[in-house]
């Protein structure tokens, strides 16, 4: 086998990830490894869309890390994915498997492919309560006061990331970052997509499909079993909504309404990060989902075949 391969499978929310990823370790004697923030927590299934009967093929079991790996009510962050993700990606490639990365956590992938040191940095919570009073234009000139160095990784684009460069800053100023040495991945990485509308209406149907699959009782379920609700605003989205309902925050109209709009709004925002990772020198080859399942397969399958 090609040396430290990996095969990622990347895309939207409702695009087909799953699917082409098992058939492609049914295929390529590969194993998936989740690159989903929230699939990581155990008895949060309908809401993540799991969906662990896809990993079922041809009357196969197809291998998968990463996912129930945590509690749920636990955190989970980019760091310890990392940390996780090497020692399965090691297990891997001892045995001679084929690694494959799928999910739509844009800064899971990103980190492994770019391999960003600063995701070691801890979070220094005195400090994100000073900054967050401040607006972004004062964040920028406080940043502005550290040296270049360490602050030549920073995105600018947003509140939320401004702390987060002031923050890594800060620590650079007054400790040293152990660098570990990782495997050079040699990845292929491939992207789904499609029209904006078909994306929305496969997030409305699936968000249907959920409902009817018990997502609510789901989310009373965890709330049961010692969840907090601030847990559950905090894992967002599906959770986050489905518990203002379960509050009596929001009608079971609103819920709807309003989750089908915020999912079609993150899955914009996923686009959007994975456009930034290709600025950042990641290359994507994409894949429109608008194309029969087997052709897309089989074109994913010659492009591998060519680059390893």
């Amino acid at each position: 086998m090609h040396q430290n391969p990996l095969l990622v499978i990347l895309g939207p929310t409702a695009s087909g990830k799953t699917k082409l990823a098992v058939r492609l370790a049914e295929s390529l004697n590969g194993e998936v490894i989740s690159a989903d923030s929230r699939q990581v927590f155990k008895g949060m299934d309908i809401g993540t869309g799991k969906d662990l009967n896809e990993y079922l093929i041809n009357g196969r079991a197809i291998p998968y890390h990463l996912i129930d790996h945590k509690l749920a009510g636990e955190r989970y962050n980019v760091n310890e994915f990392k940390e996780d993700f090497y020692k399965v990606y090691k297990a891997l490639t001892d045995k001679h498997v084929l690694p494959i990365l799928c999910g739509g956590t844009g800064m899971y992938v990103h980190s492994i492919l770019q391999n960003h040191e600063y995701t070691a940095i801890p979070a220094n919570h005195q400090l994100r309560d000073i900054l967050k009073e401040l607006d972004i234009e004062l964040l920028r000139a406080k940043l502005s006061n550290y040296t270049s160095e360490f602050t030549k990784h920073a995105d600018q684009s947003s509140h939320k990331r401004m702390i987060r460069a002031i923050e890594i800053a800060e620590y650079l100023t007054h400790n040293d970052l152990q660098v570990i040495e990782r495997p050079k991945i040699d990845p292929l990485v491939i992207g789904l997509t499609s029209d904006v509308e078909l994306r929305r209406q496969k997030v409305i149907d699936r968000l249907e499909l959920r409902f009817d699959e018990g997502m609510i009782d789901e989310v009373k379920r965890l709330l049961d079993e010692g969840v907090t609700k601030d847990d559950l605003v905090f894992y967002g989205l599906e959770y986050k909504f489905v518990a203002a309902y379960l509050f009596d925050e929001l009608t079971y109209s609103e819920l709807k309404e309003r989750l089908a709009i915020a999912i079609c709004q993150f899955a914009k925002r996923q686009m959007t990060f994975f456009r930034k990772m290709e600025k950042d020198g990641v290359k994507i080859n994409w894949f429109n989902t608008e194309l029969d399942s087997d052709e897309i397969f089989e074109e994913v399958v010659a492009v591998y075949k060519s680059k390893y």
